[in-house]
């Protein structure tokens, strides 16, 4: 194939991808094709290289990890598919070590083919458990795409949509207004929600890097276990060790009542999530809470459970909490003699690189991640005042320090 044939590929399948995909924001048409990846790096089908500061929060053990590609090959020799009322091994030992890692008291699991799903199968468990069907929300959080999930993120939706999940009660985010004003929202819907609220469901920190307060969620578990209510975070981009703990909450000393895991639970290959909650929540065997075909595949389950075995056994958690500390000292470094950079905000490696937004007024948001492409960096911007930076927990040193050196020479441009 010569260098002509190779740089036609690209747009050409691009054009094609547009063609027969529905378009939608953040997705189709697309900007580019993909044709390979391996480890903290991705590569087009022009040749060109990028390091993965994104990922969709999917590449905690690096992309095509060669451990689980053999896993999965050695699945497929041996059982490809399990009908629903069957278990296989993979499934049930995925199972035990993630209720295994469950801080206190005895946990038991649930899987589904994605976060969406699995948010609205903790929301049912709740309903069932407390007989109350509000569920307390973050305004402008997000759950993923389910009428019931996606409702979650807003009070005012599209209207184009129609209607979604009733009984939704939405609260201040301790990001935008501070931490006094979303505990006194949830004090006051909890008091006066006629009948009650089931649950509240929260990411215990924002996919967006915004740290809450200390005190913050011990006081919303208070403000839950007096009104009864369920306690449910959403981990699908956070847990599994993104944020220097397995479980993002950890850092907050406190326990939820469930966790959702999903994204990078699939070691970046293959799509699953799953629901962890308090062994009390299973009171309803009579009732189908999760009926996915794909509930305990054994391939899906095979590659959770490879990739929690690697994340547990090379201690990613720790590693990504000490690779936080090189990333802040860098970036402290940096913003002495780069005007652009401000600081750094999140834990462990889902961190976000703030901006001074004054200095970059005039940039649009495509024009600023088109440069850090022509920089070698792929990420997307968190807010209108940061750029993510979430490489996966097992990239190498030099790659890290590579990326925010080139980072900050892209944003150089701009002073």
């Amino acid at each position: 194939m010569t260098e002509t044939d190779t740089m036609e590929l690209s747009p050409t399948l691009v054009d094609r991808d547009a063609e027969v995909f529905f378009h939608q924001d953040g997705s189709s048409p697309c900007f580019s094709a993909l044709r390979h990846v391996s480890g903290s790096w991705i590569e087009d089908m022009d040749g060109r290289r990028y390091l993965d500061l994104h990922g969709n929060t999917a590449h905690h053990i690096g992309h095509a990890n060669p451990e689980l590609i053999a896993a999965l090959k050695a699945q497929l020799d041996e059982l490809t598919f399990s009908p629903r009322r069957y278990t296989n091994e993979p499934a049930t030992e995925l199972a035990e070590l993630l209720v295994a890692q469950w801080p206190v008291g005895r946990a038991k699991a649930l899987f589904t083919t994605g976060g969406s799903d699995a948010i609205e199968l903790a929301m049912k468990l709740a309903r069932v458990a407390t007989g109350r069907s509000a569920i307390i929300s973050l305004e402008g959080s997000y759950h993923g795409h389910g009428f019931g999930a996606f409702g979650l993120s807003r009070a005012i939706t599209d209207p184009r949509l129609g209607s979604f999940l009733p009984d939704r009660v939405h609260v201040r985010p301790y990001w935008k207004h501070g931490a006094a004003a979303m505990i006194e929202d949830v004090a006051r819907a909890l008091k006066q929600t006629p009948g009650g609220v089931a649950a509240i469901v929260a990411e215990p920190m924002r996919s967006n890097c915004h740290v809450p307060p200390q005190e913050l969620w011990p006081e919303i578990r208070r403000l839950c276990d007096a009104a009864g209510t369920s306690l449910i975070f959403d981990e699908i981009p956070s847990g599994l060790g993104k944020t220097g703990r397995f479980f993002a909450f950890e850092h907050f000393e406190i326990q939820p009542d469930m966790v959702v895991l999903g994204k990078a639970l699939g070691g970046g290959m293959l799509p699953i999530a799953a629901v962890l909650a308090d062994a009390r929540f299973d009171i309803a065997p009579d009732l189908a809470l999760g009926h996915y075909t794909h509930e305990k595949n054994p391939l899906t389950t095979r590659a959770a459970l490879t990739c929690l075995k690697i994340i547990l056994r090379d201690q990613l958690p720790a590693r990504a909490a000490a690779l936080e500390q090189i990333v802040r000292s860098r970036v402290a470094e940096l913003a002495k003699s780069h005007p652009v950079i401000r600081s750094v905000r999140g834990k462990g490696l889902l961190l976000a690189i703030e901006l001074n937004k004054h200095a970059l007024a005039d940039v649009s948001e495509d024009r600023l991640l088109q440069t850090l492409l022509d920089h070698g960096i792929s990420t997307t911007t968190k807010g209108n005042e940061a750029l993510g930076f979430s490489p996966p927990m097992t990239v190498s040193e030099m790659d890290l320090q590579w990326a925010l050196t080139a980072m900050a020479t892209a944003l150089q441009s701009f002073q």
